[in-house]
């Protein structure tokens, strides 16, 4: 079987991550996958906030948490010490089409370089927060963007998650 295609069988969400920070050059691969995926147009509207700094990784989670409701020192990042945000440019009518491409794309590079990742929500509703568009103000991003997603990447502590059985009749030719 083509090794691309393995890799997208064979990954799983993980929901438990060692504490170990991914190597840069893993993400800046992982990174530069993301930016290759495909895009409305070509315009390439989705953009990706690297956090690896703990203390604001520990923010976004705590926000996170709190928007996702869950209780006091539960990490929605499951331990990930690395998060890729993913941000679609509202400009581009594609813009959440385009961010869900960049996640995936983001996820299966991690796969293939031997790390777990996880796509966590809540992303739109944290950066319309004052806080966080701050940050995207600090780092010198302009525009109307929106939270796509959150790639929590790391180490897996444990073994890849079994697949579930696909379910039956998702498929239908016209031919």
């Amino acid at each position: 079987m083509n090794d691309l295609i393995r890799a997208m069988e064979e990954r799983r969400s993980i929901r438990s991550f060692k504490p170990d920070e991914p190597r840069k050059e893993d993400l800046d691969k992982i990174i530069e996958a993301g930016l290759y995926a495909a895009s409305g147009m070509g315009r390439q509207g989705a953009i990706i906030v690297a956090v690896t700094n703990k203390e604001v990784r520990d923010r976004l989670s705590e926000a996170n948490r709190v928007i996702g409701g869950w209780d006091e020192g539960f990490d929605p990042f499951y331990g990930a010490p690395a998060i890729l945000i993913v941000l679609g440019n509202r400009e581009c009518p594609t813009y959440l089409y385009d961010g869900s491409l960049v996640m995936g794309n983001l996820m299966n590079a991690a796969y293939s370089l031997g790390l777990g990742s996880i796509w966590i929500h809540r992303a739109k509703e944290e950066f319309q927060k004052d806080e966080w568009k701050a940050l995207l103000k600090d780092l010198g991003i302009e525009g109307d963007y929106e939270g796509i997603g959150h790639c929590a990447v790391g180490y897996m502590e444990g073994e890849l998650p079994e697949p579930p059985a696909r379910n039956d009749g998702r498929v239908f030719y016209v031919k």
